[in-house]
């Protein structure tokens, strides 16, 4: 393992993120802290704890899920496509470091910033009284293990797009209707059992509710199901993108 290139790597993908804060940490804290006050404070007020918790503590997993999804995505995205289209992926590509080490590197670094990014939610949501823990290693694994999946899910499509409007075609299309239809700001047990039954097709649903069952303790999805989902497309897309990067998919020639 090329241990001085991953770090360089990273922390060339990390020093990017501190130098647009404003875009990469600032707006999704404030993004959070709106979605805090109208959710779970303006309409919170007026429900009843839900779960044995105060509606906010039951929405705060889902708007956090939702910062990492776009923290991760945008940073695995954004920094491969701007390499592509400053030909600088060309020096990345002669460096010492394996397809499988250039995986790591991306993810690596977009995970940092998700967790980054992530902890200044958890600040807000401290602040907002929104904030318990009753599984901290089980919040941990859910919140890494998501924020691979969605920068894996960024190369794919730093790699396919070919200007900046296909960058945000998956994100806009698909991760954000699905996210907002995954329960992340409400029950299933809300919802008629046909709509119900459709959130439970949606992956998006054991995201929110991993995290969730790790923070409050409650859990509407199968464990085990959710596990299977997430494991399975973290070791789906890790061989997928590093197969990508052996063939040189859009980045050679």
């Amino acid at each position: 393992m090329n241990w001085i290139g991953l770090y360089t790597l990273i922390r060339r993908e990390v020093e990017r993120t501190f130098a647009v804060v404003i875009q990469t940490l600032v707006a999704p804290l404030i993004s959070a802290t709106l979605y805090l006050f109208i959710f779970g404070v303006v309409i919170g007020s007026r429900i009843e704890d839900f779960a044995g918790v105060p509606f906010i503590s039951f929405v705060f997993p889902g708007v956090l899920l939702l910062s990492i999804i776009n923290a991760s995505f945008a940073s695995a995205s954004s920094g491969l496509y701007f390499m592509r289209f400053s030909r600088a992926i060309e020096e990345l590509l002669i460096a010492p470091l394996s397809y499988f080490e250039m995986l790591i590197g991306f993810v690596g670094s977009a995970v940092a910033r998700a967790l980054i990014v992530g902890t200044l939610i958890l600040g807000v949501g401290v602040l907002f009284g929104a904030v318990t823990l009753v599984d901290p290693f089980g919040f941990f694994f859910y919140v890494t293990a998501i924020a691979a999946i969605f920068a894996m899910l960024g190369i794919i499509v730093a790699l396919w797009a070919e200007d900046f409007e296909q960058l945000q075609v998956l994100n806009t299309f698909v991760i954000t209707p699905l996210t907002y239809l995954g329960g992340i700001f409400y029950s299933i047990t809300f919802l008629p059992e046909l709509a119900a039954t459709i959130t439970r097709a949606n992956p998006f649903f054991y995201f929110a509710d991993g995290i969730r069952s790790s923070m409050i303790g409650y859990s509407e999805a199968d464990t085990a199901v959710g596990l299977v989902i997430i494991l399975g497309l973290v070791v789906g897309l890790g061989v997928l993108v590093t197969e990508l990067f052996r063939r040189g998919w859009k980045i050679r020639g």
